[in-house]
């Protein structure tokens, strides 16, 4: 059986890196929630936590951009039909969250009367003022959908290792070399 065409380099560049500052940021905010806001360093954490959710954005725009100008490779004709709309489905609302999960968590600082600054190089632009509704509503969206985002992700891993160890069909190295 051959092997299917591999994404870019670009491709593959952005995916790893913003897989890892994904997990670094969810990481992160476990974290920050495990200790009391007065303890010292959670502020640090928080400003860490916003940048690095902020790149994750930016990295996401790019990606976006990518995705739509780069036509990406095929899979292989071996996967059924309902297969491949479910994989399609899942990457488009992986990338759906790759965009609402930080815009909800930059609401949510913004709401809170907090600016939020891209690693102490400038603040982003203040879009609201304080408002403690949607403050709240949006600190649960922002977490509900951080936990929606984890279990796709770990969906899409399982498939990608499913294609690796099971099928061997090559659709996980498409992502591993290029």
């Amino acid at each position: 059986m051959s092997q299917p065409a591999s994404y870019t380099k670009v491709a593959i560049a952005i995916h790893w890196l913003i897989a890892l500052l994904i997990f670094l940021n969810v990481g992160l905010g476990i974290f920050m929630e495990s200790f009391p806001k007065s303890a010292p360093g959670h502020d640090a954490v928080l400003f860490y936590h916003a940048s690095i959710g902020s790149l994750i954005f930016m990295l996401a725009v790019l990606r976006l951009l990518w995705r739509i100008t780069h036509k990406p490779p095929a899979l292989p004709a071996s996967i059924p039909s309902w297969q491949q709309t479910v994989a399609h489905a899942l990457h488009w609302l992986l990338y759906s969250l790759m965009f609402l999960v930080p815009i909800t968590g930059y609401l949510h600082r913004m709401a809170g009367g907090h600016p939020v600054s891209f690693f102490g190089i400038g603040f982003l632009p203040v879009v609201l003022g304080k408002n403690e509704p949607l403050r709240l509503l949006t600190d649960t969206l922002h977490v509900c959908l951080v936990w929606v985002f984890c279990i796709l992700v770990v969906g899409h891993i399982g498939a990608a290792l499913k294609h690796r160890l099971i099928d061997r069909d090559g659709v996980l190295q498409r992502m591993l070399r290029a």
